[in-house]
């Protein structure tokens, strides 16, 4: 059965660890081997998402399978190393809050944990006023967004490593 909790300081080698499988193995098919290298500089952990406590672990017998959460911040994507943060507090009246970080153990694949993710993030967020969410989506990660409802607003490269790669600014309006 799969639980979802907030994810504490205590969680962070073992999210670090599960994010950098799931970027090696999930991006397969998606993006060539030098694209898979060059994720690895512009996504990973942000200790901020767990500092605000809007970042969840999802558990099946007690084994980390996912994580992923929301951000009432305005840094859309990347980890602590990741160029542009930006940790100024997004208006709930005016501004769409972040869905951030999002991934799956690839073992683990095809479960449910997304959405259970996604579902949480998304009360989360409707309950501190905001009305939309956005965020930017991997390749492999947009078809699991599509069908929970985001658009897609625009498609774009991350240049920040050796070549560039594809991602993709997605919204939903949740109120």
């Amino acid at each position: 059965m799969l639980e979802i909790r907030i994810a504490t300081s205590d969680d962070a080698p073992s999210i670090k660890a599960l994010m950098d499988r799931a970027i090696a193995e999930l991006q397969q098919g998606f993006l060539t081997p030098e694209q898979i290298a060059a994720s690895h500089v512009a996504m990973g952990l942000d200790l901020q998402l767990i500092e605000d406590g809007t970042y969840f672990c999802v558990e099946e017998d007690g084994v980390l399978v996912g994580c992923g959460g929301w951000s009432r911040r305005a840094t859309l994507y990347g980890g602590n190393h990741s160029a542009g943060r930006n940790p100024r507090l997004l208006d709930p009246a005016t501004e769409s809050a972040r869905i951030r970080a999002m991934y799956t153990h690839p073992e683990h694949t095809r479960k449910g944990i997304g959405r259970l993710i996604l579902d949480t993030a998304e009360e989360a967020a409707r309950r501190e006023g905001f009305s939309e969410l956005e965020m930017a989506a991997t390749m492999a990660g947009k078809p699991l967004y599509e069908a929970c409802g985001y658009a897609v607003e625009s498609e774009w490269f991350d240049e920040n490593g050796a070549v560039p790669v594809p991602l993709a600014t997605m919204w939903k309006r949740i109120a």
